[in-house]
């Protein structure tokens, strides 16, 4: 399986450790863990990320069923053999009622301090913490997902006019969703059902070409 390895910070090139270094580094960001998109999407490619999260319990968020004209568009994780998956991450690409042309989200698991999803949000720092701890106080979600099950209250932040992204926890770690065009957003108003793929991945997931924005492309 090809697979592209980044900052999950920046996007930047990682070295991976050496004689000098125990640990993956980004010339921007020091010492991170690498971002791994697989450049390929299938049921194959899928069941493997599954598996790589499965063994921590770590889950791997896509919609499911999906809804009409989406398809999965690639998948990702942070990590290494050392530490195992700290993130996820699963593209998908259709429909938007609100726009013309297709859409792409992002659905991303991670624990606290990766960065990924602030990256994807085009936000700064790593964590959206003092941000969404201020829009709990202070306002209902803007938006509720079920997860695995259960309820999982979203949040809208402030990101460049091309996207949006909303956060939440579910299962103790970040949970994010990241839109291109920003009124893509507006499917989580629809009644959006998560499905964790490191239980069981569904025999009847639709794929499509790779995301670029999963690839940084954007």
């Amino acid at each position: 399986m090809a697979v592209a390895v980044s900052c999950p910070r920046c996007g930047g090139p990682v070295r991976p450790p050496d004689l000098v270094r125990s640990h993956w580094q980004c010339h921007q960001c020091g010492p991170v863990l690498p971002l791994h998109v697989a450049e390929h999407i299938g049921p194959e490619i899928v069941r493997g990320a599954a598996e790589r999260a499965a063994g921590q319990e770590f889950p791997v968020w896509c919609p499911w069923p999906l809804p009409l004209g989406w398809m999965v568009t690639g998948v990702g994780w942070v990590g290494d053999d050392r530490t195992g998956v700290v993130a996820s991450v699963v593209a998908c690409t259709g429909p938007a009622s609100l726009i013309s042309g297709p859409a792409d989200i992002l659905f991303i698991a991670e624990d606290p301090g990766v960065g990924l999803g602030v990256r994807f949000a085009g936000r700064p720092g790593t964590d959206p913490g003092p941000s969404i701890a201020d829009l709990a106080a202070s306002t209902t979600a803007h938006a509720k997902v079920r997860a695995a099950g259960h309820p999982a209250p979203m949040w809208a932040l402030d990101t460049p006019e091309d996207r949006s992204a909303y956060v939440g926890e579910a299962h103790g770690r970040w949970l994010w969703t990241v839109a291109w065009p920003a009124p893509a957003g507006y499917l989580l108003a629809e009644d959006v059902t998560l499905h964790d793929l490191s239980d069981w991945v569904p025999g009847g997931l639709v794929y499509g070409a790779i995301s670029p924005y999963l690839l940084g492309k954007f």
